[in-house]
């Protein structure tokens, strides 16, 4: 066997196995001496041990059966790397994982594996992560029953799978919908995200930010808009972090990504909850409506939504207009006017709802939309370009103004003629923030 070369998965699975016996029986020997359990590190520690032992003794025994194993350190220090990896990380995908240069990965199937590292855009291709696609089934598998908040199936009953890493990459996976498994993996390390960082990357001008902080402060329900990858979650971020300290948040996602409870110190009260998905059966399982519909009973000054899929936008509508203020979410769509049209097909395909009724809700709740998207006259830099003011329904679709249009220059989001109406206007002003300047400070 070369480094090139994937481990087999059952042999992993045999030392993983016959480590984690010997773990019960120690267990099992301190409970029956009464003495107190392992703490975590301990337990890691005494892992470490068992594993080169079960290692070294397999080895051996291929040896001496004349086993196709040569006598290389670094076999032994990759099978035993393995096998811990198995236990107590994410098993053959550790590797490129503990990699801090690797920002995405691609696997279509077990021997086509694509690393994209921080800085480039072509990816690269990496040595294979299992010997067969059975293999790299059973290793998403593994991770999916223990990562995350709630265990989640993958088989051809349940085919799709979305969850998130102990390190918070987010894994993505089908199978049966091709020929071979298909597996991508973004790493997410949860990086914080101010409106003064993102004036010095040029996403946005400083006259934009001081708008967006106000918004935030004044309690606007504010939908951010962008294509994949456009910068939706890191703009999120930086209007997250203007809420203030004491209040408290609910964070609802289809798989946690937004990572608040990581940094306590910028928000101390956060509840993250991520939609539970029914079994085979279909039994059980919690929707991300019916989170939003609980969280409006758990005393939250601010309900996020990491990103709006369906449903759950009627409920998240209503709880807006019904006094649920400062609201924040994002969506998927290609312009700033399709956000509007996302968000109505939504509201209309969840309840058959009528036109004039989705309308009215999002008149009723949505005070404005932020449009994200890469910019091609800035070399693919995520800049914001358009802020939308919801003002009304015409009796044909929801009215709205663009109070920060593209300017014509490097197409960043600027200032337009439009006058925000008057409500909001004065609720901005308490924030700190008027067209005639800023005095609320960044």
């Amino acid at each position: 066997m070369n480094e090139q070369e994937p481990l087999e998965h059952r042999l992993v699975q045999q030392l993983q196995t016959a480590v984690a016996r010997e773990l019960n029986r120690e267990s099992q020997r301190r409970e029956a001496q009464g003495e107190s359990e392992l703490s975590r590190a301990d337990e890691q520690q005494l892992a470490i041990t068992l594993i080169d032992r079960l290692v070294g003794e397999y080895l051996q025994r291929e040896l001496q059966a004349g086993g196709d194993v040569p006598v290389d350190r670094r076999l032994d220090e990759r099978l035993a790397g393995a096998v811990y990896a198995a236990m107590f990380g994410a098993g053959e995908l550790q590797e490129l994982l503990d990699d801090e240069r690797v920002e995405n990965i691609d696997i279509n199937g077990c021997d086509e594996v694509w690393v994209t590292y921080a800085g480039e855009t072509v990816p690269v291709r990496h040595r294979p992560l299992a010997p067969t696609d059975d293999d790299l089934v059973a290793i998403v598998q593994a991770q999916a029953a223990h990562a995350g908040i709630n265990a989640r199936p993958w088989t051809p009953v349940t085919p799709q799978l979305d969850l998130r890493l102990a390190d918070g990459s987010r894994l993505s996976a089908i199978m049966t919908a091709g020929e071979r498994p298909s597996v991508s993996i973004r790493r997410n390390r949860y990086p914080q995200m101010f409106l003064p960082k993102l004036v010095e990357m040029g996403t946005v001008d400083e006259r934009l930010a001081q708008f967006l902080q106000a918004a935030v402060q004044s309690r606007m329900n504010i939908m951010v808009g962008g294509a994949t990858n456009a910068g939706k979650t890191t703009l999120l971020r930086s209007l997250i972090n203007v809420i203030e300290p004491h209040e408290r948040v609910i964070t609802i996602e289809k798989a946690l990504e937004l990572g608040l409870r990581r940094h306590p110190q910028l928000h101390p009260n956060v509840v993250e909850w991520e939609m539970v998905l029914p079994d085979a059966e279909g039994r059980g399982g919690v929707s991300m409506a019916q989170l939003v519909q609980r969280s409006l009973r758990q005393n939250p000054s601010r309900v996020i939504v990491g990103e709006v899929l369906g449903e759950e936008i009627v409920v998240m509508l209503n709880a807006m207009s019904q006094g649920n203020d400062g609201s924040l979410s994002t969506i998927h769509a290609r312009s700033s006017v399709a956000v509007l049209d996302r968000i109505a097909s939504y509201a209309a395909q969840a309840e058959n709802l009528s036109f004039e009724v989705t309308h009215s809700l999002i008149v009723g709740a949505i005070d404005f939309v932020v449009f994200i998207r890469q910019n091609p006259d800035l070399g693919g830099l995520r800049t914001v370009t358009e802020v939308l003011e919801v003002s009304g329904f015409d009796g044909e679709r929801v009215v709205s103004a663009p109070v920060f249009v593209a300017n014509d220059v490097d197409g960043r989001a600027t200032r337009s003629d439009f006058a925000i109406t008057d409500p909001r206007r004065k609720r901005l002003e308490s924030a700190g923030y008027t067209d005639h300047g800023f005095f609320g400070g960044l």
